[in-house]
């Protein structure tokens, strides 16, 4: 979703005659979009900071000026704390504002304090962006949810992204045909809980998330569609139906779960169980045989007991995992597992994410290597890593690289899988597909 808003902010800010610069060294502004999902990830914000800070005066030394923007989650939940500490901060907006920063980089560039805008307004953002001003390559994003109302225990979204707010069908079609129109063939669809998505239809009355990959999939060379993040919570019949119906939908699922233990669950306020997972897996696996899961795993969240963690590497090895990202639980400041008793030591915490990765990473290897042999589509984004080589991503959302023409990019291809590595494919083309490119 940063990447997502990244590209938005840089369209906001193209009639001020801003466009993408190839370093900070050589920029007017930089604009660090920030997430505060993770403690290590607010504290590389002032590192960052700081490495900036020094180009910035020597702009100023040699008779320019550099505006410095913080945007993002971690200037939401932490506006006042980046002042504090990095003072040459010249404007900070939340995730919700950023359809003001024209206005923003107008009030930086004629006062001399800073300007921060963290409100989450009653206006919707979305209704106040330009439309997409540079083309966004064969895959893109498209937000169409943003916010939780969840509330689980240890995550900051609902503080730093506010209430689930869904975009009208409409809104979100038209985007889609402007970014097919631009170019792309996949598109991602985003959001926080992107399956509760319940945007209003025509007509008015609410749509799901099913419903909306079905009118997508009418829209002439949209090749692929998929979304995350999801919520256990908000896996419906109809988009579990949409799986089994709907060609487009790629056959990879990200579906966090984080636990494997009922009480951890609990615990983290998920509400959900794991027989309701494995059931919600079961449904989708029996809609498409295909389908690859991922999914998130935290390690040492307050009162896991060693049996806990057993009970989610148990889970692991029932269901399997393509692939999955796992992470130490990281108190984050207002949520209530950070004040909650029963912390888990550090060393703990690192003994078991190492333990957890070893089995999610035989996991991933073992999916790929059975993908050896296969026959796929593959959609050719870009030049591989070595001459002669193009690179692109399979149904399963490997990176895949072979050996061919340049003129294979911007096709969905088939091709023949040879070799599994760790993190990617590598594959060849059929004969008749050698001959046509």
């Amino acid at each position: 979703m940063n990447v997502y808003d990244s590209g938005r902010m840089a369209d906001v800010l193209a009639p001020l005659g801003y466009a993408p610069a190839a370093d900070a060294c050589d920029a007017d502004m930089v604009i660090l979009n920030t997430c505060h999902i993770r403690d290590r990830a607010a504290e590389k914000v002032f590192s960052e900071l700081g490495r900036l800070r020094l180009i910035k005066q020597a702009r100023a030394e040699a008779g320019g000026r550099m505006i410095l923007a913080v945007a993002g989650c971690v200037a939401q939940a932490e506006g006042a704390e980046i002042l504090a500490r990095a003072p040459f901060v010249d404007i900070v907006l939340g995730p919700q504002t950023y359809h003001r920063l024209p206005e923003m980089v107008a009030q930086a560039s004629r006062a001399a304090g800073a300007v921060i805008d963290t409100d989450f307004p009653a206006e919707d953002k979305f209704d106040h962006l330009p439309d997409a001003a540079a083309p966004p390559g064969l895959t893109a994003f498209l937000t169409i949810q943003e916010g939780c109302d969840k509330f689980c225990s240890f995550c900051v979204v609902p503080y730093t992204r506010g209430a689930e707010l869904s975009r009208p069908e409409a809104a979100v079609l038209a985007e889609a045909r402007r970014l097919v129109a631009l170019g792309a063939r996949e598109i991602t669809l985003l959001g926080q809980n992107v399956n509760g998505w319940h945007g209003a239809a025509a007509g008015g009355a609410p749509s799901s998330l099913g419903q909306l990959v079905r009118r997508l999939a009418e829209i002439p060379d949209l090749w692929r569609i998929r979304y995350t993040t999801s919520h256990p919570r908000d896996m419906d019949d109809d988009l579990i139906a949409a799986h089994a119906e709907v060609p487009q939908l790629m056959p990879f699922l990200h579906l966090p779960v984080q636990s494997g233990s009922d009480r951890v669950l609990a615990a983290m306020n998920r509400r959900h169980g794991v027989a309701d997972f494995r059931h919600i897996v079961e449904r989708l696996r029996a809609a498409r045989p295909d389908l690859a899961l991922s999914s998130d795993f935290i390690v040492g969240h307050p009162g896991e007991t060693p049996a806990d963690f057993e009970a989610t590497l148990a889970l692991i090895r029932q269901v399997g995992f393509a692939q999955a990202f796992s992470f130490k639980y990281s108190p984050r400041p207002g949520t209530p597992a950070a004040s909650a008793s029963g912390q888990v030591d550090e060393a703990e915490k690192d003994r078991r994410l190492q333990e957890l990765q070893a089995l999610l990473r035989e996991q991933q290897a073992a999916f790929n290597r059975a993908c050896v042999g296969l026959r796929t589509k593959v959609l050719f984004t870009g030049p591989g890593r070595h001459p002669g080589q193009v690179a692109g991503r399979s149904p399963w959302l490997h990176p895949v690289h072979a050996t061919g023409p340049a003129g294979l990019i911007g096709r969905e291809t088939e091709v023949i899988i040879d070799a599994a590595h760790p993190n990617s494919l590598s594959a060849s083309l059929p004969e008749q597909e050698r001959a046509c490119a």
